[in-house]
């Protein structure tokens, strides 16, 4: 497939704000495609080169190179570049617009001649992973003469996208879940076979290979996928609750108890003596705890074995369980011998996915927790979740009290029952949530995505000092707001607020974000960060839950404060829409059972 084509559908998705024509466009484009480049259709359509878990180098590149880039390839001065992106707010619409004045200027006959005949998908994808690969001395040069040489040969429209594409900021409005109901339609022609997609991705987190595996082999290939180490399972998620007797009546009457630690999410995966680590938003940290991979090589009694549980920070003296916060100093890259002795971490494992051949994921979680008690050799720094059985509210709330008093933030009730596979990357009742209480109307904190910004005023004039934040529509694929927070932070949040929107600011609303306000710059939805407020009130300006509850209103969060950043969870993670609306019914039922019991 020329590149032309593959930007020209692009376009029409960049255009579109339907999600039923985003998934028909995305259909049409994946029927023309061929099995030898479905994949990498699919990675560059997601504005990357291979799975997020993949660990190596992204594209990007700085602005001041990709502006050396086009002033090569479109023989105008840095200056002229840089004016015309001040212009247009948007590096790829610059390049285009150059290339544009380029093809008028030289004529269209020599212009076509200078194309060599059309960029393929697979040229430009294979220049683009140079480009991300190389490092060293010498490797910018390389990097921008590889750029230039591509946007050289490219045509206007061509010359957009791939600047986006080494910019980071695509722009089409097309998340996961669009691409999996686009890849039913286009090879099964059925929406029925949507589900085996989504869990063979769940299963493998590659939807670039899940779509290549589709296209030469058939649904019933993905039908076979199972867990593989070395590649990361997307995680199950948990509803919340905050009442002990709501607990049991969703788990049926029994169920398994478990200390909820206030640390971070690791899939363990082990075979032989290599071992990787990836976070709950599937990235690979295993840099960050060298010491946790003794721990599994020494600990973890399988050849091959896909594991899951938390990495505390202890006191080093007394090894009680510090705050999240503190791991946040194991991302530094350099003296890591002295990070380990100074921030000291435990392992708490909760499930276990994978051992020596066999797919534990449709196992129940009773005969889960036997294949880990029997793999797992238990010290005091590498140990099983504490937990208990349980059938009654009187013991769930003594083993919450326990948890607290552990320096935990709560506790996680999980079925036992007939049903309690794993069921990777979805939300269920299978596992339920119960945090503390912090001494707030809301029932518990909730993860929000950054979809803008307001600039602030007095000392914070001229610099973030508000966000405007959102909950996910996991069945629309979008973003849609429920609050803005401008309280909570201290002065060193701020400053780090401020650097982490600087390279996620666009100038028009990013497609997934569905917003009535108008912040003062928007937001790509990358950022995550956990917030508490007073309580969920009606909003006519929010746009989260909109009519669920009254016509025209939307839900909104009263007082919000910011609690900490969520580096671990993908917007994709954040709290849902859904998941408001219950808090909200809650809340409502809270209220009216104080009024009847004053009367």
């Amino acid at each position: 497939m020329f590149f032309s084509e593959l930007a020209k559908y692009m376009e029409r998705l960049e255009l579109t704000t339907s999600r039923m024509q985003l998934i028909a466009i995305l259909a049409s484009l994946f029927k023309k495609t061929s099995s030898d480049e479905i994949d990498k259709v699919i990675y560059l359509i997601q504005g990357r080169l291979w799975p997020e878990w993949f660990g190596e180098e992204e594209l990007g590149l700085g602005e001041k190179l990709i502006i050396k880039a086009i002033s090569l390839a479109s023989n105008t001065s840095e200056y002229v570049v840089e004016q015309t992106y001040k212009k247009y707010g948007d590096l790829g619409k610059a390049a285009e617009v150059l290339k544009q004045k380029g093809r008028s200027s030289v004529g269209l006959v020599q212009y076509m001649q200078t194309a060599k005949g059309g960029l393929t998908v697979s040229y430009v994808y294979s220049s683009l992973v140079k480009i991300a690969k190389l490092s060293g001395e010498g490797s910018r040069d390389m990097k921008i003469k590889i750029l230039a040489g591509l946007l050289r040969d490219a045509s206007p429209i061509e010359a957009r996208y791939i600047v986006r594409l080494i910019d980071g900021n695509l722009r089409l409005g097309v998340g996961d879940a669009t691409i999996m109901d686009a890849l039913a339609l286009a090879f099964t022609g059925s929406e029925a076979s949507r589900s085996v997609i989504e869990r063979a991705y769940n299963i493998r987190a590659d939807l670039g290979n899940v779509a290549k595996t589709l296209a030469t082999k058939g649904l019933d290939a993905l039908k076979k996928i199972e867990p593989e180490v070395g590649i990361p399972v997307r995680p199950m998620l948990a509803e919340r609750l905050d009442n002990a007797r709501e607990i049991l009546e969703k788990t049926g009457g029994v169920c398994l108890v478990e200390f909820k630690y206030d640390g971070e999410r690791v899939q363990i995966h082990k075979k032989g003596s290599r071992v990787i680590l990836y976070s709950r938003r599937l990235e690979n940290i295993t840099h960050q705890y060298p010491d946790v991979v003794e721990m599994c090589i020494k600990h973890l009694k399988a050849d091959s074995i896909i594991v899951e549980g938390e990495v505390i920070a202890v006191d080093p003296e007394t090894y009680e369980f510090r705050p999240f916060q503190e791991l946040m100093h194991r991302k530094r890259k350099h003296n890591i011998e002295e990070i380990i002795k100074e921030y000291p971490v435990v392992v708490r494992l909760f499930d276990l996915l994978y051992v020596d051949g066999i797919d534990a994921t449709t196992l129940i979680l009773p005969e889960r927790r036997k294949l880990l008690e029997k793999h797992v050799d238990q010290v005091q720094e590498f140990s099983i979740a504490e937990y208990e059985i349980v059938d009654n509210e009187e013991d769930i709330d003594k083993f919450f009290m326990k948890a607290i008093e552990s320096g935990c933030e709560g506790i996680v009730a999980k079925a036992i029952h007939k049903e309690s596979i794993y069921q990777a990357g979805a939300r269920g009742w299978l596992w339920i949530k119960y945090k503390r209480d912090y001494k707030s109307e809301m029932i518990d904190s909730v993860d929000l995505t950054v979809v803008g910004a307001f600039y602030g005023r007095g000392r914070r004039a001229g610099k973030f000092g508000t966000v405007l934040l959102a909950a996910y529509d996991p069945e629309n694929d979008v973003f849609k707001t429920v609050c803005k927070v401008g309280t909570g932070f201290t002065d060193q949040d701020l400053v780090e607020l401020n650097n982490k929107l600087s390279k996620l600011i666009s100038r028009q609303k990013p497609a997934r974000v569905v917003a009535e306000i108008e912040p003062d710059v928007w937001v790509v939805p990358e950022l995550v960060m956990e917030v508490i407020g007073a309580e969920i009130t009606l909003s006519p300006v929010h746009t989260c839950c909109k009519g669920m509850v009254k016509k025209d209103a939307g839900l909104s969060i009263r007082f919000p404060r910011f609690i900490r950043w969520r580096p671990d969870k993908r917007p994709e993670d954040s709290t849902t829409e859904k998941e408001i609306y219950d808090m909200y019914l809650k809340q409502l039922r809270k209220v009216e059972s104080v009024q009847h019991e004053e009367r």
